[in-house]
């Protein structure tokens, strides 16, 4: 009975794809403004006569890697998942896309603002005013990104555990990746066609939607709780507590999906950023084509990674469904190490990488509730990520490095091949601790009592 009364809202198919849809355009709007300048490095590099801001590449490469300066050298993105555990989701998504709007503020003042001459100096390298500002916005937009992204990871698990999570999930990723691609496709349009500043007021915009939406959310949530009021009257709720992070620490199955994330996603994420120059300098493809062979990937998930969701909602198999993605993984950048020069292999082996980039975070995220408690579920998929940092650093600085002595790709191929194949190899791991404790991650998501 208490389970009834607990989940009366949640359980209504309609409640809970309308919440989907809310929170999951608050983090597609912020996906799209994380992106929005990507475009626009040739353009801020121009003088200001030419309409551009003067940057060099190194001023674009530190605004470019500022978005994660307060989450990791300040630990914020730590202290985040402890702010959502602690404070709830309502309070959390609502200071996170208002943090996102306020960075965002800040940039687009970066880019109008007329600073002269002036510069900041910050660890030795001299900034001009405009890249400072920027960097300090972007660093205050990215601590409202990563927590809005855990934030609707943990509100994903309140409203759909028992019923289809999976599938929830693989389509809050793909609603973010459209973010991702709309701001690539036409952030550059815009800004040549009105101003520099054009593409972050459209960024405002599309964030003051997120948060509106956001709003609604919480209005929704708020009424799960009043219909959960009575069960909690006559079973108080577990709340979180500081000795949580000790139990979640202590946990294997966490220590094994962490580990797991590092090596898969620094198979991945690096990889996209090296594979445009790739297929140039390996596979012949014209410069303005290799872009389009790079896409493949993210494109792929927006259409795979729900599909996947759906079968491990039905039928169970999250570890298998992991284990696969990562040997695919594996077998696609061992491939790229080949002497084999075909702009045909390259479309092949992308097609693979898209199939093995959707199978793993389908069924590996909704894997995370059932080893962590909901109560500390926050600051678990903080330290996820938080951690996941660290690989997605050092592994393009091995790969860059590798590049210079090794024009071939070769090295840089299996150094990715190597780390993919150690995440497979801790999936298989994942495999035989999840039959010793009984997590349930080979079980399916949607529980058969469940009606709807």
């Amino acid at each position: 009975m208490t389970t009834a009364v607990n989940r009366k809202l949640s359980d209504s198919p309609t409640a809970r794809w309308v919440v989907l849809f809310i929170v999951a355009t608050a983090m597609m709007m912020g996906y799209f403004v994380n992106d929005v300048m990507s475009p626009l490095e040739t353009l801020l590099e121009l003088p200001r006569s030419q309409g551009g801001l003067g940057w060099t590449p190194a001023d674009y490469g530190f605004f470019s890697g500022s978005s994660g300066f307060i989450n990791v050298f300040l630990l914020m993105l730590f202290f985040s998942g402890l702010i959502l555990d602690k404070m709830g989701i309502r309070f959390t998504g609502t200071l996170a896309c208002s943090l996102m709007v306020l960075g965002t503020l800040v940039k687009y003042y970066a880019v109008v603002g007329d600073f002269g001459q002036s510069g900041v100096v910050f660890f030795g390298t001299r900034l001009p005013a405009s890249a400072a500002w920027a960097s300090l916005g972007f660093a205050i937009f990215g601590v409202g990104y990563e927590m809005t992204g855990i934030t609707v990871s943990k509100a994903m698990v309140r409203w759909f555990t028992g019923h289809e999570l999976a599938l929830a999930m693989g389509i809050q990723l793909a609603m973010a990746r459209l973010g991702t691609a709309a701001a690539l496709s036409i952030s550059a349009p815009i800004a040549r066609h009105f101003t520099l500043s054009a593409p972050l007021l459209v960024s405002l915009a599309f964030l003051i939607i997120g948060l509106l939406a956001f709003l609604v959310f919480c209005v929704m949530d708020r009424r799960l709780d009043a219909d959960a009021s009575q069960a909690e009257a006559q079973e108080p709720s577990e709340e979180f507590r500081w000795s949580d992070i000790g139990l979640t620490l202590r946990n294997p199955g966490f220590w094994l999906i962490t580990l797991f994330c590092v090596l898969f996603y620094s198979a991945v994420s690096p990889f996209l950023k090296f594979s445009t120059k790739l297929m140039v300098m390996k596979y012949g493809v014209d410069a303005d084509v290799a872009g389009i062979f790079s896409s493949i990937a993210p494109f792929g998930t927006m259409l795979f990674t729900p599909l996947f969701g759906l079968v491990y909602d039905r039928y169970g198999k999250g570890v298998t469904l992991v284990a696969t993605g990562a040997l695919m993984l594996t077998a696609v950048h061992f491939g790229f190490s080949l002497p084999m020069h075909s702009s045909a292999v390259a479309i092949t082996l992308m097609a693979v990488l898209s199939i093995g980039y959707s199978l793993a975070p389908a069924a590996l995220w909704p894997c995370v509730p059932k080893i962590i408690p909901l109560k500390c579920l926050g600051t678990a998929y903080s330290l996820i990520f938080f951690i996941q940092n660290f690989g997605r650093t050092i592994i393009p600085m091995l790969v860059g490095r590798a590049n210079e002595t090794d024009p071939s790709y070769t090295t840089s191929m299996l150094i990715f091949g190597m780390t993919a194949l150690g995440a497979s190899l801790v999936a298989i791991a994942m495999y035989y601790v999840d039959k010793r404790q009984g997590y349930g991650l080979q079980l399916p998501n949607i529980r058969k009592e469940s009606s709807n």
